[in-house]
């Protein structure tokens, strides 16, 4: 099957230029469609085999919708975003074609895939699940096989409470008085790590954090749970009750 040609849609940044270099060097001839340049969506379902949308979160749904009526039944449509209820949903009502629902967890810093988790969401596919799970697996990744609900309740976990995190405290640094500057005096190993992740979620590319966590449909659960934990751990450091606060994250770490 190396003959078919690959088409990624958003290939010229990110995780799309990713996917469309290690299909290249898996010997495919990749086709890449960016914002201004490359092969437009029409064409790229004609001739491409495999079509892979790869564009912000907040698009790609129109994205899909635009491109899937041309889509062919032996073709393969895929898409790489964070979350899979939403455009997972559009490709099946939006084409014929075969539909995988793809997740690599991992960003576009990394060298290889070796080790490293891929969501896959196989909801209409038959010839096109085996070759794709083939190249991964030899490439060395984790696949982890999952509908596209199940897939984002975790991510509203996974990501969506980790970004919640992140956020939350860089908005209360940027709140207290005290900047960067003042606190490097007195910064820790840990408060070094986390301001660097802060950096990078604020002054990197806060779009694509913001949009992973307000279009999960699941985040609204997190986020109840986030304020409660919260408003109880308040209550028990106003009364200066260490007992209760120790007794409380022993309780809960047996949850874990």
């Amino acid at each position: 099957m190396k003959n078919i040609q690959i088409g990624i849609i958003g290939g010229t940044g990110g995780i799309g230029r990713w996917f469309a270099n290690f299909f290249k060097k898996e010997g495919y001839t990749v086709h890449v469609s960016g914002r201004r340049t490359g092969m437009d969506m029409d064409e790229m379902a004609e001739r491409c085999r495999v079509v892979i949308v790869s564009v912000p979160i907040g698009a790609t749904v129109q994205v899909i919708k635009q491109l899937g009526p041309g889509m062919k039944k032996e073709s393969l449509f895929m898409d790489l975003t964070s979350l899979k209820t939403e455009p997972v949903t559009a490709m099946l009502k939006s084409s014929i074609s075969e539909v995988i629902g793809l997740h690599p967890l991992f960003g576009p810093n990394i060298r290889s895939m070796s080790g490293k988790n891929v969501a896959v969401c196989p909801v209409r596919t038959e010839k096109w699940f085996p070759w794709l799970t083939e190249i991964l697996k030899r490439r060395g990744a984790n696949l982890i096989e999952t509908t596209p609900e199940g897939h984002d309740e975790a991510m509203a976990i996974v990501q969506g409470l980790t970004h919640l995190n992140t956020i939350t405290m860089g908005l209360v640094l940027g709140n207290a008085g005290k900047g960067l500057s003042e606190l490097k005096d007195f910064s820790t190993p840990i408060f070094d790590e986390k301001i660097n992740i802060i950096k990078k979620v604020f002054a990197g590319n806060p779009g694509l954090y913001a949009e992973i966590i307000a279009f999960n449909p699941h985040i609204h659960k997190i986020l109840d749970l986030y304020s409660k934990n919260l408003s109880e751990l308040k209550s028990l450091i106003d009364r200066t009750d260490t007992k209760g606060l120790t007794e409380l994250m022993e309780n809960r770490f047996r949850n874990f």
